[in-house]
């Protein structure tokens, strides 16, 4: 890692935490879900802490059975549409980027071209898209489906979602609009660009109604941990979250990915890497894993068994707790997500956890680290240094105190080391992030024939 590269910071923003628990020990109201100003407040919080990204994940679904778990357990079941919330948020920020998730098997290209396109103008360039296949059948069965489709299926129309809306994006040039009101010309017609798409998911006549972005393109997050996943954030992506909760797996993940670059016209330089990293931080050691095992404590059986058998793609209900999960009882592969189901067999099949210390350790991957403003600056440095990531999503198990002590306590001490940046260099997110502005497929094929006729 270069001496003069800095850690980028982006931070899941999950209402009061993440933790199954996090709302009941929350460090501020739980009655915030459908309270803008309380958003409004941690993104200039987080603002405030030279963050590069606030980001929205997202299932367009509710749970719509085992509700005696799901009504001790918030995610999803009561929160913002995230375009509408950070369309908002533009509007409250100034510097920080704003990402949001959307389903490339729920939504059309086109809604996903113009909503994000519309995010980055509001923001002045600050806008990314996540993309998502979903991961989950309850939001199958709000489009008519009983189940997903195939995860191959899935990421074969993900790919094909993502050539079409980059491709819509890229329907006016920079210079297409023209304002020339003594000739009555809003913009000029060489420079509007139809879309004429005939593939195997979708069949397009189209061009998008907005002016090309501030970026070029709002910035693509992905968060692939399969094999086709990886491959669609190599070929696509300029972030990529990794959940890997150890060094020489990020590591590993870190190379793969930024691998595969080449064979798509990318160099790894393209693409940012950011692991996921969940810290408790107090005065001391032994008071952070005595907070954090205060919060898996309130993990309800109920809680701890749908959050177990999600991820397993089995039904645990009927076990008991302080039994091991019988090997039989684990599916073949996964359909949902595949390095979250990866992850908990390994845990039952290599440490031969019972249920409940498996629901009491199981974390969805990510980094966890229980200590002091030190500690967790120490262990950042440690895989920033190594090459396991180029900076970290921040999952909080507590919000909004679990940022508020990172920004007063860690990002000092991160700014101090030389890790992090002192104050935003630029105004766009891809300015945060070093990411170059995409050029036009247009104008660089006009370049590229201009240069062939000489």
């Amino acid at each position: 890692m270069a001496a003069e590269a800095k850690m980028a910071l982006a931070l899941l923003a999950q209402q009061n935490g993440l933790h199954p628990a996090g709302w009941i020990k929350a460090g501020g109201p739980t009655d915030c879900a459908n309270d803008i100003d309380y958003h409004v407040e941690m993104a200039r919080l987080a603002e405030r802490g030279k963050f590069d990204l606030f980001f929205v994940a997202d299932t367009p679904a509710a749970r719509t059975d085992n509700l005696g778990a799901w009504s001790r357990y918030t995610p999803y079941m009561n929160c913002f549409e995230p375009i509408t919330l950070l369309s908002a948020l533009a509007g409250a920020t100034s510097r920080i980027g704003l990402g949001g998730t959307a389903s490339t098997s729920f939504y059309e290209p086109y809604n996903i071209a113009r909503l994000y396109a519309s995010l980055d103008h509001l923001s002045h360039g600050r806008g990314a898209w996540n993309v998502v296949t979903s991961g989950n059948n309850y939001a199958a069965r709000n489009f008519g489906e009983d189940r997903l489709p195939p995860h191959a299926r899935r990421y074969a129309r993900a790919k094909e979602f993502v050539e079409v809306v980059k491709a819509l994006w890229d329907t006016y040039d920079d210079d297409a609009i023209v304002y020339d009101r003594e000739e009555g010309v809003y913009f000029d017609p060489a420079k509007f660009h139809v879309l004429d798409h005939q593939g195997e998911f979708f069949k397009m006549h189209s061009a998008l109604n907005i002016a090309r972005c501030p970026q070029g393109q709002p910035v693509i997050i992905q968060a692939g941990a399969s094999d086709a996943g990886k491959e669609l954030a190599a070929e696509t992506a300029e972030v990529v979250f990794n959940s890997d909760d150890e060094l020489p797996a990020a590591k590993a993940y870190y190379d793969d990915v930024k691998g595969r670059a080449a064979k798509f016209g990318r160099t790894p330089a393209d693409i940012r890497v950011l692991a996921g990293f969940t810290p408790m931080i107090a005065d001391s050691r032994w008071e952070a894993e005595d907070k954090y095992r205060e919060l898996q404590e309130l993990i309800h059986p109920l809680v701890g068994k749908v959050r177990v058998s999600s991820d397993l793609e089995a039904d645990v209900s009927d076990l008991d707790p302080d039994q091991p999960i019988p090997l039989d009882r684990i599916p073949q592969s996964a359909n949902l997500h595949t390095r979250y189901f990866e992850q908990i067999v390994d845990m039952i099949k290599n440490q031969k956890l019972t249920l409940r210390q498996l629901w009491q350790r199981y974390e969805r991957g990510n980094k966890r680290i229980l200590g002091t403003a030190t500690d967790v600056a120490d262990t950042m440095e440690e895989w920033f240094a190594a090459g396991a990531c180029d900076g970290f999503m921040m999952i909080f198990p507590t919000l909004p105190d679990g940022l508020e002590t990172f920004v007063a306590k860690v990002v000092p001490e991160l700014q101090r080391r030389g890790l992090y940046k002192l104050d935003y260099e630029g105004t766009t997110l891809r300015e945060h992030l070093g990411l170059k502005r995409p050029e036009s497929r247009y104008a660089r094929a006009a370049l590229s024939r201009a240069g062939g006729a000489r």
